[in-house]
């Protein structure tokens, strides 16, 4: 890495990024509720809804502007930091010994490539929310949330500090509670958002310490800065604040902050909150579970990445636990009724792939996938979103069938998502999962093994998505009687529009023959004499194989699920592997047996017998000694002047005798 900056005219506005949803929050927050009950409820809703989507907008215009002023500097002059602040300047945050915080972002390409992807698509998501949460009466509510998980995503891609960074990984979560839980008066919905909550705080612990681990090794808690003495400017030269940085050290930090990755991206065997978090609106999981938050871990494994390439056996359980989760949830995918359930399992399976690709050393890939995977993704939640709004409410595909013919434009867009995540040649999965695929069978030893079993993972991807369109697309109607179903309003479909557009084209910019999307990300990753990722597979043999995989599994699925389409053979006839997936495999059971069931037994005996049985106890004793002690001293204070001047004559006395008796003794 090279540790010179450039310059980027547009850098005086990088505060506004966040800075704009921020201001849409506190404007929300505290006027939204006048402004509806002073307008009129229809009118309202359309301001406070405007105004939410046109900030995410802006921000997202001037992430292009800064965009563009980078693709003009030389590739190794593509980083600056800027104040996070409207003033300008270094403005400190915390400067106590050896810490020096600022509120100051990094402007870098990948810090850029993710303020594209949030603004972008969350604009996106905010404009088809408007439609969708049309009648919530929490409706200001709603976008001031929003528009608050927006501003902390920003900050968590933009800080110049991994402290920086912090503050956006806890606003990203404190955000997900708030809209998990949006719906707060339904009990599951208040459980679902406090499982994320406190499953994310698990990996949260490993963050943290890895934070601290990194104050202690490089006397840093900064990225880069000019002069080089940033951490990860550091590592880069192997290395700390107390000499070379060693594989151990370097394994050290990279497992406390991949632990950290595994909570907020979902890996097994914290992914069991994702998929509870369904209960909330849709926009909220288009947006925070499928096209931003679940890839905050992705995002700063790459950040960190020059210290996980010097660190070998993290990146192989990376690797390995990646591709795990993947098949795991893949599984699971496949027995879900419930069309969001597919579709989280799903999202916990694609961040696998993107953790295979981090865990090979591909980075740009894992990246690469996390750009296309929000735009199929996204696209398919919000398309989930225009069924269940069609529906009034249905989400079990069970009771459905036949809505291509009732819904032809969510359902168009659908085909899109569909065969972009299924991986048909040229569209944007296609290209980013066979990258993926390619560099993890260039892993020593395991290579082939990693291969094999994400191809596998990438047919069982075409035959869960083939079954969720079947199930809801195509076949007769099995509907519930007196259900209409509808198209949804264009406020709802637009978005669905352009995300079926880029989900087909938004891969081109990573094709292997020109692929502008690694060399621009270039300088945010480690340099070739640190590590360098390998195709295992030749890339034309590679693309023949992910295009008969993924057009394969479609036309399997097609033909197992289209004849059948409310229950496929494995259905009519469960098996132990069909039962083990239905059942998650068994995982969120021992998880509510050991800490929630069991954590509850062990809390009611220690609040019965330590807490009760011994503090209680000891305090109690405390307090009636006291009082004991307390009543034998009231007796002397009668209140009678003879009784204090006999008592001083007769202390008088004694310190008297005692006087003599010692004198004597002498």
């Amino acid at each position: 890495m090279n540790d010179a900056f450039g310059h980027i005219p547009s850098a005086g506005l990088v505060w506004a990024i966040p800075g704009l949803p921020l201001l849409g929050f506190l404007a929300i927050m505290f006027g939204g509720g006048r402004a509806v009950s002073v307008l009129g409820p229809r009118a309202g809703r359309r301001l406070v809804g405007g105004l939410a989507t046109a900030l995410v907008a802006a921000s997202f215009v001037l992430s292009v502007l800064i965009l563009g002023d980078l693709v003009v500097l030389d590739p190794e002059r593509r980083r600056m930091v800027a104040s996070l602040l409207p003033i300008g300047g270094v403005t400190p945050w915390i400067d106590v010994g050896a810490i020096h915080v600022h509120y100051q972002a990094l402007i870098d390409p990948l810090s850029v490539v993710m303020c594209l992807v949030v603004t972008g698509v969350g604009a996106l998501i905010h404009l088809y929310a408007t439609g969708y949460m049309g009648d919530d009466r929490d409706y200001p509510r709603f976008f001031a949330y929003f528009n608050l998980f927006i501003a902390a995503m920003l900050v968590l891609v933009l800080g110049e500090s991994i402290l920086v960074m912090f503050v956006g990984w806890e606003g990203v979560g404190l955000c997900s509670y708030l809209l998990i839980s949006f719906w707060y008066e339904d009990a599951d919905n208040a459980r679902a958002g406090n499982k994320a909550f406190i499953v994310n705080r698990v990996g949260d612990v490993g963050f943290a310490l890895g934070i601290m681990t990194i104050l202690a090794v490089f006397g840093t808690l900064s990225f880069h800065t000019a002069t080089g003495s940033g951490f990860l400017d550091m590592a880069a030269r192997k290395a700390t604040a107390h000499g070379a940085l060693t594989t151990g050290t370097a394994t050290l930090i990279a497992i406390l902050l991949f632990a950290g990755a595994c909570g907020k991206s979902a890996q097994f065997p914290l992914h069991i909150w994702l998929p509870d978090a369904m209960a909330g609106p849709t926009p909220v999981s288009a947006l925070i579970h499928a096209a931003t938050m679940v890839t905050a871990g992705v995002v700063m494994v790459t950040r960190m990445s020059v210290i996980f390439v010097q660190a070998p056996v993290v990146m192989t359980v990376v690797a390995v636990l990646g591709l795990f989760t993947a098949l795991f949830a893949a599984t699971i995918a496949l027995t879900q009724t419930d069309i969001k359930k597919v579709l989280a399992y799903s999202t916990v399976s694609q961040l696998g792939f993107m953790f295979l690709g981090c865990g090979a050393g591909a980075f740009a890939a894992g990246v690469f996938h996390v750009t296309t995977h929000a735009f199929f993704k996204a696209l398919l939640f919000l398309g989930a979103g225009s069924v269940i709004h069609g529906l009034s409410g249905e989400q079990d595909m069970r009771r459905m069938g036949g809505l291509s013919r009732h819904m032809r434009i969510t359902f168009a867009t659908m085909v899109a998502g569909w065969a972009a995540i299924s991986g048909f040649p040229a569209l944007s999965g296609f290209w980013s999962k066979d990258a993926i695929l390619g560099f993890g069978a260039g892993v020593p030893r395991i290579g082939f093994i990693l291969y094999a079993v994400g191809t596998i993972t990438a047919v069982l991807t075409g035959l869960y998505m083939t079954r969720l369109m079947s199930e809801t697309f195509w076949g007769g109607s099995r509907l519930s009687p007196g259900s209409h179903p509808h198209e949804s309003p264009p406020s709802m479909l637009i978005p669905l529009v352009v995300l079926a557009i880029l989900s087909v084209c938004g891969g081109w910019i990573g094709t292997p023959w020109a692929n502008a999307f690694e060399r621009f990300l270039e300088t945010s990753l480690p340099a070739p004499q640190l590590f360098t990722a390998h195709e295992g597979v030749p890339v034309p043999l590679g693309l023949a194989i992910g295009a008969l995989v993924g057009v394969g599994a479609m036309t399997a699925g097609a033909l197992l699920y289209r004849r059948d389409p409310g229950a496929a053979a494995s259905e009519r006839k469960p098996g132990a592997l069909y039962a083990g997936a239905r059942n998650l495999w068994y995982v969120d059971a021992c998880a509510n047996a050991v800490f929630v069931r069991g954590g509850g037994r062990a809390a009611i005996i220690l609040w019965q017998w330590v807490d009760q049985g011994i503090v209680d106890r000891l305090v109690n004793a405390l307090a009636f000694l006291t009082g004991l002690t307390s009543e034998i001293a009231r007796g002397f204070q009668s209140g009678y002047v003879r009784v204090y001047v006999t008592t001083m004559l007769g202390g008088a006395l004694a310190l008297l005798l005692w006087s003599l008796m010692t004198a004597g003794v002498r």
